[in-house]
């Protein structure tokens, strides 16, 4: 938006505010010498000539006004500028004692370079000002070769990988001397790509390095780089001499990618899910043409930019086949691959008829559940397992299974009234270890499991109910590993097994007509988990497994005799490398946390590979068109980001926007679990580990490979070190003002706020550190914020958060009203097992831990049309919103609700005293929105250059009026808060005090 030029000069006006611009050069890292070119040569003090780019202006003239620091500005517009080489004009300024000077430029004629707002901070000697960058170097210089016979060097430097605005060449030619820092200026030669033609005089080379002209270089590991007579590209630290002209027109590209292979089609009811590994092509493959034929809508062509796709639709017992052909980037398009068919069954009776509400995710406040563990809406599909009666279950009545979602439906009336928008559920898809319930054991990704459901109580039937309430479904998936008995439809290893005097009462008789779906009991055993289809006392044709069947020296607990290939394990040799890795993880922050399993009960897919890929993107493909609202990502930080940004990313967006359109697409909501233990903004200083990392997309190219590629990018990564990493101001405001934040580098996976959980063992610590991070994430309005889970509590407590009434309240208040989502774990609006260790595994009664059964606490009906309204309640759950966290948390959501600055605004704690205070906006033009807020939590704050107006507070509906640009509040209390929204009139006014007085809002 263009400011008025009245309204610029304010700007200026207050030098106090002009930004600082550091001019040191980058420390290189301990023990790497710095390079001799990385030694800055002092400018003059008493003067500084002032270059500024016009090829991005085109004025007819240009006049810059400047003031010296501590001294007077320039009368308006500032001193006429003077032509100085092509693309540049330049003015020499006499600073006296001052070094350097506040200044901006104008045409003379009311159109002014505002540089957002903020004007420009120069040093001294020759400053470059190009499109809003600041660089110290004279972009006209004479090179200053040696006379004598002409030789020169053309050098590329490639900026694809250090995304600098400007580029700066410091040389010497061999025998001559060195530039004076940071060197001469480099030019834009085609995309990525800058270019300079240095005069060697009569030397065959030069010594040189890179640089932004703001201190930050490419030291090359300590060394310089010599670049010869000739052209020669630099690209990633390597020097190519003799080469060709990166920016020249390339060869046409002539070759045709190779034809897709295995591919492979599958039908359930009336879709097909079609399968095939990547194609290859020199210059590579960007998307593949699925050519369908069969029904009576004849041949259908269709543009897939995954290896998968998913057909919909499609008529009953018909015949279709498909082929498959490459395209690249030319244009180019492969032979047909090999066809592929599949016959459709019936048509379902209920098709699926979810639809994502497709609003903006910062609008939902999210609530928790283990579905297995929050309400019993059936006792038919409840399953003890095979660990029920060793575990204590038994003997509480307490199945593991016991939840499931017709308890879930039945209390959407209870989340509702919470507030709370989004439900997001443990993984639904079908499990199978010793003790599954809470859904991270997967087995078929592509079925639900049985154990879940009842009639009338399907997974679409819950998602459909939610909808219907206004509320979110958010599934947990997984794409890290399967059970140990691997997956279904992709590979399951065979294990030995002997039904002899020890072991009979282990493993089940094999029944050829029952196949393992958790819920059906095995009828010739009688139990309720069946494990017959699994073993063989005869070695299996295609076995891999060493030493099949022989003893071993080991026994059970209960003193029988182990044998090998008896039980799944990585080093076994019984899973394929295609398909999983076959290493125990020994580091947690290495590599191998990529590529090793992380316990025997996770089988740890090769995510590298295509047919694991294609199999998950087809499994979860089933769920979005159901409609689920977005996935939270298990175990994100075991897949590399390149995989991540590569395939499943992609193949998400690609699918939501064809089922439901662009606008779903943005707003379906993934966030990633990247878990970190430690309070640091990096994961101890490994960049691969730490949870702002998966937000970004990639910054250079790989190998086409995605093993070469994973490792490729975690040791160029790794070297860039933390200091490299890109940075946002998306979570922030300018001043007082919101901009639209640049999602450009997106990954399209946001994350789990592990920095804020792991310091909530204190509010004002959760808040301090959360801080220090945000800039570091692509958009931090999107982090998940919680202060326990089903994992960990604060600091890696293995119990549930026992902080007092008090400071949960606190907690609450900072995270509804603070940046982020805010998260709750199911019961904790109860202080629910408070102090319990969350989970012991069989070992203990689910009872006694944090994932103990909370139905109990639901019983009777509710009834709520509102969100954080309960219209009417009776028995046990009357009792349970009676609690005073509960009304904390209905009126935090009802604030949080009417105020739009608090659900995405971006934050400033500038010009702000206080410990837990800061202001808010969010500014939509389109809808009209404009929110600004003034909040503190629990302590006292002082507002300072915020708007003058009329603030209303949400809390109290005290009414300040700003005359002169500060605002005052006293200290409300330890978890009570208050929120000053700014009135602007209209659809934008404040709304006063919302909701009623509780126990810590008042």
């Amino acid at each position: 938006m263009r400011r008025t030029p009245a309204r610029l000069l304010g700007r200026l006006a207050a030098a106090a505010v002009a930004a600082t611009v550091t001019t040191g050069l980058l420390t290189p890292s301990p023990g790497t010498p710095a390079p001799e070119s990385a030694v800055p040569v002092a400018a003059s003090a008493s003067t500084a000539t002032v270059f500024y780019y016009t090829k991005t202006r085109n004025w007819s003239s240009y006049r810059l006004h400047y003031a010296p620091d501590g001294g007077s500005w320039t009368t308006v517009p500032g001193a006429a500028m003077e032509a100085a080489c092509t693309d540049w004009v330049k003015l020499t300024v006499d600073l006296g004692s001052a070094s350097g000077l506040a200044a901006t430029f104008n045409n003379g004629s009311g159109l002014w370079d505002n540089n957002a707002g903020k004007n420009y901070a120069l040093g001294t000697g020759a400053v470059t000002v190009k499109d809003g960058v600041v660089a110290h170097s004279d972009p006209c210089a004479d090179t200053g070769a040696e006379p004598g016979e002409a030789r020169t060097a053309s050098v590329y430097y490639s900026t694809a990988t250090v995304g600098w605005t400007t580029t700066n060449l410091h040389y010497r030619p061999a025998g001559g001397s060195w530039t004076t820092v940071p060197g001469v200026g480099m030019e834009p030669a085609c995309t990525g790509w800058v270019e300079r033609t240095v005069d060697l005089g009569t030397a065959g080379s030069m010594q040189a390095a890179f640089n932004n002209g703001n201190g930050v270089w490419d030291n090359n590991n300590g060394a310089d780089y010599t670049i010869p007579a000739g052209t020669t590209t630099v690209r990633d630290r390597k020097v190519t001499t003799g080469a060709a002209d990166p920016c020249a027109a390339q060869t046409p590209d002539t070759q045709a990618p190779t034809a897709p292979a295995k591919v492979s089609a599958s039908a359930d009811g009336v879709s097909v899910v079609l399968t095939w590994e990547p194609a290859t092509d020199e210059r590579g493959v960007t998307k593949y043409q699925v050519t369908r034929t069969g029904g009576t809508k004849g041949t259908v062509v269709s543009d897939v930019g995954s290896t998968v796709f998913s057909d919909t639709g499609l008529e009953a017992r018909t015949t279709y086949g498909y082929t498959v052909r490459a395209v690249d980037a030319a244009g180019n398009v492969s032979a047909a691959s090999a066809a592929a068919t599949a016959t459709t069954g019936e048509k379902p009776t209920a098709p699926a008829a979810g639809k994502p509400l497709g609003t903006d995710p910062r609008k939902d406040p999210i609530y928790f559940v283990l579905t297995a563990r929050f309400n019993d809406g059936d006792t038919t599909n409840n399953r003890g397992g095979s660990q029920h009666t060793k575990s204590g279950n038994a003997a509480n009545d307490d199945p593991m299974f016991r939840g499931d979602f017709k308890g879930l439906v039945d209390k959407l009336d209870y989340i509702k009234g919470l507030g709370m928008s989004a439900v997001w559920i443990t993984p639904v898809v079908l499990n199978r270890s010793d003790y599954d319930y809470h859904g991270y054991h997967g087995y078929d990704f592509y079925e639900v499991d049985s154990r879940l459901e009842s009639a009338g109580a399907s997974y679409q039937d819950l998602i459909d109910a939610a909808h219907a309430k206004g509320m979110k479904i958010y599934q947990d998936v997984v794409y890290n590993h399967s059970s140990r008995w691997g997956a279904k439809g992709l590979f399951t290893p065979k294990t030995y097994g002997v039904r002899d005097a020890q072991w009979s009462w282990y493993y089940d008789e094999r029944n050829d007509g029952f196949e393992y779906d958790g819920l059906t009991v095995e009828t010739k055993s009688g139990k309720s988990y069946y494990n017959g289809d699994l073993w063989s006392t005869a070695e299996p044709s295609g076995n891999t497994c060493v030493n099949w069947g022989t003893p071993t020296r080991y026994t059970s607990p209960e003193g029988y005799r182990i044998y090998n290939c008896q039980w799944p394990s990585p080093t076994s040799g019984m899973f394929p490398k295609a398909y999983y890795h076959n290493c125990w993880i020994g580091n947690w922050e290495g590599e191998d946390s990529r590529s090793c399993w992380l316990h025997d009960d996770l089988a740890d897919f090769n995510t590298e590979s295509a047919p694991v890929q294609n199999y998950l993107i087809g499994a979860y493909d089933k769920y979005i068109d159901m409609g689920v609202d977005g996935f939270r990502v298990d175990t994100a930080v075991h897949i590399p980001r390149t995989t991540w940004n590569r395939r499943f990313l992609p193949a998400i967006q690609e699918r939501v926007t064809q089922r439901f359109g662009t606008e779903a697409a943005k707003n379906f909501f993934v966030f990633g679990e990247v878990a970190a233990f430690v309070n640091d903004k990096w994961n101890r200083g490994s960049v691969n580990h730490s949870a702002q990392f998966f937000t970004w997309k990639e910054r250079k190219e790989y190998s086409a490979d995605d093993g070469k590629a994973a490792l490729e990018m975690y040791d160029y990564e790794q070297q860039q070190g933390t200091g490299s990493q890109p940075t946002s101001a998306n979570a922030f405001l300018d001043g007082n003002n919101y901009h639209v934040p640049d999602h450009s580098k997106f990954s399209g996976m946001n994350v789990i706020d592990m920095r804020m959980h792991m310091n909530f063992g204190d509010a004002n610590n959760a808040y301090s550190n959360g801080k220090d991070s945000d800039d570091s994430y692509n958009d931090a309005t999107y982090n998940v914020v919680y202060v326990d889970s089903h994992d960990y509590g604060p600091n890696k407590s293995s119990e549930r958060y026992a902080g007092g009434t008090d400071a949960w309240a606190e907690n609450m208040s900072l995270m509804w009203t603070f940046r982020g989502i805010p998260t709750l774990y199911y019961g904790s609006e109860i202080e629910f097992q408070a102090g319990k260790k969350i989970d012991c595994g069989p070992t203990c009664p689910l009872a006694t831990t944090g994932r103990a059964y909370y139905g109990a606490h639901l019983a009777g009906d509710v009834k709520a049309s509102e969100f954080g309204t309960v219209d009417s309640a009776t028995g046990a759950v009357a009792d349970t919103l009676a609690k005073p966290l509960v009304k904390h948390v209905q009126r935090l959501n009802q604030i949080r609700r009417a105020v739009p600055a608090l659900q995405m605004g971006q934050y400033s704690t500038e010009g702000i005293t206080g410990s837990m205070a800061y202001k808010r906006r969010y500014t939509d033009a389109a809808s009209g929105t404009d929110s600004f807020a003034l909040v503190t939590v629990s302590g006292g704050a002082t507002y300072t250059g915020v708007p003058n107006g009329t603030y209303k507070d949400a809390v109290t509906g005290d009414t300040k009026v700003v005359t002169g640009g500060t605002l005052s509040v006293a200290a409300p209390g330890k978890g009570n808060l208050r929120v000053y929204v700014l009135d602007l009139g209209g659809r934008n006014a404040a709304p006063g005090k919302i909701g009623t007085a509780g126990a810590y809002l008042k």
